[in-house]
């Protein structure tokens, strides 16, 4: 039994949810979503709650039981609030700033990164050393946030790098003389 998908999804004041066959929409203050569920779960919207149920016992049934509210769960929260990824840069000469659409990121390599921020999603740079990534697609502004400390993940020994806010590097000791 999934316990995540036994809980029913709460709509907040604001929020609402219409039903078409297997594809909810949720409608907010912030932003509309659409989902498409698989077809080995079934949806209801009733009370101001959407609940999921899975269509019989299998193993596929049961992942997309869990994985389907908590999507829902996720396109809840998006239409009211924004989703917020803070990124924090480390190292010498290492900077960004925002230019239009495009992230333009220094770091220490023999070029500068423009990275084009996609739809859906803002990056803002409040000083160069700080990033913030916000949208209404928890997915997305995931993705775009791994995508941006790709370009220069920290390293073990000085730490230098793009991070995550809360994310602590485990500093190795260099080699002994």
């Amino acid at each position: 039994m999934s316990r995540i998908g036994k809980q029913p999804v709460a709509l907040p004041d604001g929020v609402t949810a219409t039903l078409s066959g297997q594809t909810i929409e949720i409608k907010g203050p912030k932003a509309t979503k659409t989902f498409t569920a698989t077809d080995d779960v079934t949806m209801a919207v009733e009370d101001g709650t959407v609940t999921v149920t899975p269509r019989g016992k299998s193993k596929r049934a049961r992942q997309q039981w869990g994985m389907t509210r908590t999507v829902i769960a996720n396109m809840v929260h998006g239409a009211k609030d924004p989703f917020k990824k803070e990124l924090e840069i480390r190292g010498v000469g290492y900077r960004a700033q925002m230019q239009g659409n495009v992230l333009k990121l220094n770091l220490g390599l023999s070029h500068d990164v423009d990275f084009p921020v996609p739809d859906g999603v803002t990056v803002t740079a409040p000083k160069p050393t700080e990033l913030i990534v916000e949208g209404h697609d928890k997915q997305l502004v995931g993705q775009v946030a791994a995508n941006i400390r790709d370009w220069r993940r920290p390293e073990p020994y000085k730490g230098k790098g793009i991070r995550y806010k809360d994310e602590y590097i485990f500093q190795k000791e260099g080699k002994k003389k």
